[in-house]
């Protein structure tokens, strides 16, 4: 296998997309960078990287919803998950979403270069600190605030719908700040409500506050 591997970056910040691009562009083959997660998905689909470098946090559901959505049509896809935040909780959530690694932006270009060619070729990829919460979390020792059965039941669109709702938002607004409508809204929160067996938003956002969800 050749040691180019080729990359999409995905990331919500242009400056920073550039920043990698300039970096690794003497080591990979850089076949597109895409700043949402509607581009992304069609980006990856259409250009089948060996592997996606992906943004963790960005509008619309994150790099979470662009490996939900490419899966549909290419489950082999692999991801790099590459974020300024080094959180468990981030961590955990990408891995089990699919990921095959999660580096933080203060690696270097020949680091990086060196982490998309090992999750190329089937490695997966941690520093030693963010490997330990991967391995806590599947061996159970993660806290539930960290790893929660009910929250993982949720879609990542849910997931901003519930943090909203908890908040104090009212359907329209929610509706504005996502670019979806206010029926779809309800219906994504009937859908959390039936999941997490609760009754009314109220239930919802104690749910929601209980858990840290809401800053």
């Amino acid at each position: 296998m050749s040691q180019r591997a080729s990359i999409v970056i995905v990331d919500d910040h242009a400056l920073f997309r550039s920043g990698v691009r300039a970096e690794v562009e003497g080591d990979l083959d850089v076949l597109a960078d895409v700043g949402s997660v509607e581009e992304a998905v069609r980006v990856i689909l259409a250009e089948r990287p060996d592997v996606v470098l992906l943004d963790v946090h960005m509008p619309g559901g994150g790099g979470i919803e662009v490996m939900r959505r490419v899966a549909e049509s290419n489950p082999a896809q692999r991801f790099l998950a590459l974020s300024v935040s080094d959180a468990a909780e981030d961590v955990i959530a990408v891995v089990r979403a699919g990921a095959r690694g999660y580096v933080t932006k203060s690696i270097s270009g020949e680091e990086l270069a060196d982490a998309v060619r090992r999750v190329r070729d089937g490695d997966a990829v941690f520093s030693p600190r963010l490997a330990g919460f991967v391995l806590d979390a599947f061996a159970g020792s993660v806290p539930e605030a960290e790893v929660d059965p009910e929250l993982d039941q949720l879609t990542m669109r849910e997931r901003e719908v519930l943090r909203l709702i908890a908040r104090g938002y009212m359907y329209k607004e929610i509706a504005l700040q996502l670019g979806i409508s206010a029926r779809t809204v309800e219906a994504h929160v009937s859908a959390v409500l039936r999941k997490l067996q609760l009754s009314n938003r109220h239930e919802l956002s104690r749910w929601a506050v209980e858990r840290r969800l809401v800053d």
